[in-house]
């Protein structure tokens, strides 16, 4: 005897951030247009380095636009969560561009600090100042949403690590300006790239874990199995498996031997209901969709392959 449990996961349970998302990268992607003439004027690394980030960022935007178009689609017999699962796709992708960026600045930043080159600070500064106060309007506008999914997260930490490169590149002119001194570009490029890998590698590791379906952070399967032996007439819980369809979408399913008279009394849809309860309110998640396979003792020699 098995069941499911579940909420339902329409198109309508799905925020929808379309709208803040596509503003972000109508900015963004008129940022990078800006930035990237001021790259090519100036030579200045650290501005490529924001260029090549912002570039990076409205791609990622882009992805994140798309995946939310996504994830709205209605589940089908195909596809039976629907395309929830574009949201870690995309951050996953987002997160790999970030971190061939970060890499790349940190080489070309190691060599220009050995052989500088000419950047002259009063543009450097203007498009720095351009950059920042366009990077400041698109984290307004996804601030509100960035704790919704991995998707809005990861382009959420783009448009910010890009909003401290910004301060980078400001900084970095002003050092020129009144100094002289042309590694402060150098300088700038590496502190950029010091700021993009760790987060990159973050969500890289983060989408990497939903998609190898690893157990959701913060569920603790021996707690899991635990809880669910004292329920009333459970014998024991095997098989236990849970993962993360999409962000805030776990999902758990268990055998669960249960004492063989459970079968002819009724017990048996009541322990259900108690297997139900439990995994939506006795754990750090809340887990709702739940698939439990009761099974009697004698059930044991059937099985093939039996997991913890």
């Amino acid at each position: 005897m098995s069941a499911g449990h579940s909420h339902g996961h329409a198109a309508d349970a799905t925020p929808d951030h379309r709208r803040r998302l596509a503003i972000a990268f109508g900015i963004t992607a008129t940022l990078f247009v800006a930035q990237a003439v001021g790259a090519v004027l100036t030579g200045s690394l650290a501005l490529l380095v924001d260029t090549a980030h912002m570039l990076t960022d409205a791609g990622g935007l882009l992805l994140a636009l798309v995946a939310a178009n996504l994830t709205l689609r209605p589940p089908s017999n195909r596809r039976t969560w629907g395309f929830r699962r574009a949201e870690v796709l995309a951050a996953l992708a987002q997160s790999a561009l970030l971190l061939v960026v970060g890499l790349y600045v940190l080489v070309e930043g190691v060599q220009r600090l050995f052989t500088p080159p000419e950047v002259p600070s009063a543009e450097l500064l203007v498009f720095g100042v351009v950059g920042l106060v366009g990077n400041i309007a698109s984290l307004l506008v996804l601030s509100s949403g960035r704790d919704a999914n991995l998707n809005l997260r990861a382009a959420f930490l783009e448009v910010l690590n890009d909003a401290l490169g910004s301060v980078g590149v400001i900084a970095a002119a002003i050092i020129i300006s009144t100094t002289g001194w042309q590694q402060a570009d150098a300088v700038a490029g590496l502190l950029i790239g010091a700021l993009i890998l760790p987060r990159a590698l973050k969500i890289l590791g983060e989408s990497a874990g939903v998609l190898l379906e690893s157990t959701p952070r913060g569920l603790d399967l021996d707690q899991v199995r635990e809880v669910l032996t004292e329920v009333e007439h459970v014998e024991s819980v095997h098989d236990v498996h849970a993962s993360l369809i999409a962000s805030g979408l776990p999902v758990l399913s268990a055998h669960v031997v249960v004492e063989e008279g459970c079968f002819r009394d009724g017990h048996a849809p009541q322990i259900l209901d108690q297997l139900q309860t439990c995994a939506s309110a006795r754990f750090a998640i809340a887990v709702e969709h739940t698939t439990f396979q009761l099974e009697p003792p004698s059930h044991a020699h059937h099985e093939e392959g039996r997991h913890a």
